[in-house]
């Protein structure tokens, strides 16, 4: 029984918010005449002791205390005496628990904001430097049309930017204080609920006890953020893989982010990309199995809900050490920018800028000169060289009013120059989009 019920082993993590919830319900409870003065500084000072010691690593956790509430609470008397009996009034482990967990939760939520802050800027930094690197541009992995790197960075930078966005709703959301609700009904005692969620940093006190000591939505929503958050790094991780391959080449890591291999000296292997790549397993682990615990429980708490706080504590620490490996990796990853150019042209890749100058200059409709450029590709295919390397006279025996104009749109660089429409790839579309996301998001 002790093993299965005791969560000292884990729940110890939230020592700090313990403390932090104590001094305020203290604080109240003196104001408000429930708690003498003369107590109130005892259990203060109390609390100053027990916060030292476990800063110092000098706390001595003890398993039959079940948890940090009762273990910092029982620690506290030994200090102070029968006074410090009297913290625990108007409160139950309830409401306790159910404020240490969400302030914990809600400094992860910051500590992700500011890691994927540190990742923003690292993607600009990179936008900006290569804002004119042609690459090629994929769908289905294949090569589809040229685009930049700069602006390939910066569609990574959305992502991000959605993703500190959800974090920040969902920090608004949880901005509520349970403290007060006692085990689920309230108190009867004359507390101050504003006071103690205003002294925490809450926006206000939850509205209904029972709802305050059984919701979780507040890790459900930081797990959902977490979750979609670690999808982003692992497309890019695969990107990473993938371009550091022999047949990509595409850039290069330094060696404090690659490791070698014990048999093959030549490997340099993305160790880091693929650890990062195989971390949405263990966020949406997290992610189910609180969704799934939740699922089944009636109102309010019950001891299911201990199982709340360690994926939750994992999926935490996960997503941070993917947020970090990533963002260094932006910052030391080198674009080959030859082999990039030389793979923008594979593939016919402006084969779309062929059709559109056709429609442009000859004036004939799209499908028409989608079958035009089709017939030009197949005639390229068959000589085996790009579409750039045809003769005028061959390409007027499928359309006789192509001229020799047709030659400017046919290089990858003229292709990404072109693209001027709003969310463009041109070049002076990414660095413009890298400047305005500085200015808006850092």
């Amino acid at each position: 029984m002790e093993k299965i019920n005791v969560s000292i082993g884990f729940d110890q993590r939230m020592w700090q918010q313990d403390i932090e919830g104590s001094r305020a319900h203290l604080a109240m409870l003196v104001a408000q005449g429930i708690v003498s003065g003369e107590d109130g500084e005892a259990i203060a000072k109390g609390l100053d002791q027990v916060e030292r010691e476990l800063a110092e690593g000098r706390f001595d956790f003890k398993a039959a205390l079940e948890d940090i509430h009762m273990n910092v609470e029982a620690r506290m008397t030994e200090i102070v005496g029968p006074a410090g009996g009297r913290l625990h009034t108007a409160r139950s482990r309830n409401d306790q628990v159910a404020t240490d967990f969400r302030l914990w939760v809600r400094n992860a939520a910051d500590e992700v904001d500011a890691a994927l802050t540190d990742l923003l800027a690292a993607l600009i930094d990179q936008a900006e430097a290569h804002a004119d690197v042609v690459m090629p541009g994929f769908t289905h992995l294949q090569s589809a049309q040229p685009v930049t790197f700069g602006h390939h960075m910066m569609a990574y930078a959305e992502m991000i930017q959605r993703d500190r966005g959800r974090f920040r709703d969902a920090r608004k959301r949880m901005n509520e204080s349970p403290l007060g609700a006692a085990a689920l009904a309230g108190t009867s005692f004359p507390i101050d609920r504003e006071a103690t969620a205003k002294a925490l940093g809450f926006d206000r006190p939850m509205r209904n006890s029972m709802d305050a000591v059984a919701d979780r939505d507040h890790a459900l929503e930081f797990l959902a953020a977490a979750t979609i958050c670690a999808v982003h790094l692992s497309r890019f991780a695969e990107e990473i893989v993938l371009w550091m391959t022999a047949q990509f080449r595409f850039v290069t890591l330094t060696d404090a982010f690659t490791t070698g291999s014990s048999i093959m000296p030549q490997k340099r292997n993305p160790d880091a990309a693929e650890l990062v790549r195989a971390k949405p397993g263990r966020v949406l682990g997290a992610f189910t199995s609180l969704a799934t615990m939740m699922k089944g429980l009636p109102l309010t708490y019950s001891k299911d809900m201990q199982e709340d706080k360690e994926p939750t504590f994992e999926a935490a620490d996960s997503l941070m050490l993917a947020i970090a490996a990533t963002t260094g990796m932006v910052r030391d990853l080198k674009p080959n920018r030859d082999k990039l150019a030389e793979a923008a042209g594979a593939g016919f890749s402006t084969a779309t800028d062929l059709a559109d100058w056709v429609v442009r200059v000859l004036g004939l409709p799209f499908r028409q000169a989608h079958h035009i450029t089709g017939a030009l590709v197949k005639m390229a295919e068959d000589k085996g060289c790009d579409l750039a390397d045809l003769s005028l006279e061959e390409m007027q025996s499928v359309e006789a009013g192509i001229t020799a104009d047709i030659y400017r749109v046919l290089t990858p660089e003229a292709s990404v120059t072109s693209r001027t429409s709003f969310g463009g790839t041109a070049p002076d579309n990414v660095r413009a989009a890298a400047a305005q996301a500085r200015k808006d998001w850092l």
